[in-house]
């Protein structure tokens, strides 16, 4: 015998007490409720964010959208709202305003009126309310508060409207402050508000940008400062390196479509002013795929399980559009910051769309880093030339003459007897420099060469080689480290050529040199990229 089926609603207390805990970030959540707004059709959205003497924050969002009358206001307050019309709408599982807002609030109230001339109307959840009353018990008054009501006329004078507040907020600044609403409390809430602004000015950038046609207008500002569009991209200074529009057809069999597109952003000295440089935020952190969905940011800088970020990729960034069609093949979440890619677009991104892109941010990459590197080697050795030089002679060895520069022959005279070989025969390109000379490059990628400097022994130090670039370079400012790695250099060189007998002895050498420094360069392989100008602080 079956049993009657039994309506089962959750404990209200428990309930909209557990659903404060859906890992909402303070950016992310704020973004949620103006994403309402939009929806809403609105042109204008306002945020003040404000702590007063007492340590209370008040949080509020006016914007001039379409407003809402009375039904419409219960159901924007119901988990799990009806459906909107549009279901390209930026609001999709109908829970953001409320778990968003509670995640960071007690109290969450929402002014609303559809018209100028329609009564203004409040609805409120507060959790305390709720625990005490055991039921969803969710507060209208047609009496709404009154520092709402005059940012609700700021905003949308003579115009229908909305009006988000947060008030009980207990979870925003997460340190206890001896003085609630002193100096250090209020400056730790101007830096959230300060990473909320760099925050909707990338996530709504298409949005705030009047000259990108892919998405209406809006302004927004946040306590009074207009917020500006922020381009990941840097459009007209970066170089587009792929791009196309992929037709696709969803799970429900709708044809629809993405576009994907991968920009290489211009080194920092290839920048007018180190400003515009600085605007781009040239870092590592920010590689990645940047991920659109109605022309709203939903994720960035990520590379989502296929690639990890790595220092040679900082230039690369990928553009992915796409509509609400799509929404299944990336299981977006409620926050709708989580993503996952299903396997076919996956496999699409690594084995077809992203290689080549990737190869052309690393060279750009490298080819700035040789640049950087030479830039930085200059000078770096020349207390190892002034060592040495005090110390040449002490050190002994081969005696080395040179015979004919124009082909590099040199006569080598050590215990072994005299020898012509063939030799790099440079001259000093900085006073003093004749014993040990970074050079862009040696034949077959060896790290380090003998060689002869204004009749001096020398040692040419390759630059280009993965142990200089990952070892040398971060050490360059610390002179004892330098003194020392080329002191081992430039003895080895001689010791070369004080024990060598002939060309079959320097072809053995030369044979050993280019096993070291194939052997380095394995070796240094899982080290670090040192911090270059490429890169800003994340």
């Amino acid at each position: 015998m079956s049993l009657p089926p039994y309506d089962c609603p959750p404990d209200p207390e428990r309930m909209i007490e557990g659903l404060r805990d859906t890992g909402y970030e303070f950016n992310t959540a704020i973004a949620d409720i103006v994403d309402n707004s939009i929806a809403a059709n609105a042109t204008r959205v306002d945020l003040k964010f404000a702590l007063d003497w007492r340590g209370n924050i008040l949080v509020s969002i006016a914007d001039n959208g379409d407003g809402m009358d009375l039904d419409g206001l219960k159901n924007a307050m119901r988990y799990g709202a009806k459906k909107r019309p549009s279901a390209a709408s930026l609001g999709k599982y109908g829970l953001g305003l409320k778990t968003a807002s509670t995640a960071f609030c007690r109290c969450l109230s929402l002014v609303s009126h559809p018209s100028a001339d329609a009564s203004v109307l409040m609805a409120t959840w507060d959790l305390d309310h709720v625990a005490q009353e055991q039921s969803w018990s969710l507060i209208l008054t047609d009496k709404p508060d009154e520092e709402a009501v005059r940012h609700l006329e700021e905003v949308a004078p003579g115009h229908s409207g909305t009006v988000v507040t947060w008030s009980k907020v207990d979870r925003l600044l997460t340190k206890e402050y001896a003085d609630k609403g002193g100096k250090p409390a209020q400056k730790a809430l101007e830096k959230k508000v300060d990473s909320l602004r760099q925050h909707l000015s990338m996530v709504y950038q298409r949005f705030l940008d009047p000259a990108d046609a892919r998405a209406r207008n809006v302004t927004i500002s946040v306590n009074k400062t207009i917020l500006k569009h922020w381009d990941p991209f840097v459009i007209g200074l970066s170089e587009l390196v792929a791009g196309e529009t992929v037709p696709a057809e969803n799970e429900a069999g709708e044809q629809t479509s993405f576009t994907i597109r991968a920009y290489t952003l211009p080194r920092r000295e290839e920048y007018a002013t180190p400003e515009l440089a600085k605007t781009a935020m040239l870092s590592s952190e920010r590689q990645g795929i940047y991920i659109y969905r109605e022309n709203r940011l939903i994720h960035e800088a990520d590379w989502l399980g296929l690639y990890q970020k790595e220092p040679h990729y900082t230039l690369l960034r990928v553009e992915f559009s796409f509509d609400h069609k799509m929404d299944a093949a990336f299981q977006l979440d409620i926050k709708k910051s989580q993503i996952i890619l299903d396997e076919a677009l996956a496999s699409y991104l690594q084995d077809e769309f992203l290689p080549a892109p990737r190869r052309e941010a690393d060279r750009r990459y490298r080819e700035g880093q040789s640049n950087n590197t030479k830039k930085k080697a200059q000078g770096a050795h020349d207390t190892s030339n002034a060592n040495i030089k005090d110390r040449e002679a002490d050190a002994g060895g081969a005696k080395v003459s040179v015979t004919n520069p124009s082909t590099g022959e040199v006569t080598v005279e050590n215990a072994n007897g005299k020898f012509r070989l063939k030799l790099p025969i440079r001259s000093a390109d900085r006073p003093g420099e004749v014993f040990i000379k970074p050079v862009d490059g040696i034949t077959n990628g060896l790290l380090f060469e003998p060689a002869i400097i204004e009749q001096h022994r020398a040692v040419l130090l390759n630059t280009s080689h993965p142990y200089y670039r990952k070892v040398y370079v971060p050490n360059l400012a610390r002179s004892v480290t330098v003194q020392g790695m080329d002191s081992l250099l430039w003895a080895l060189c001689v010791g070369e050529l004080s024990t060598m007998r002939g060309d079959k002895t320097q072809e053995l050498f030369r044979d050993m040199r280019y096993e070291v420094s194939r052997i380095l360069d394995k070796l240094v392989e899982a080290l670090p990229e040192p911090e270059s100008d490429e890169q800003d602080a994340a």
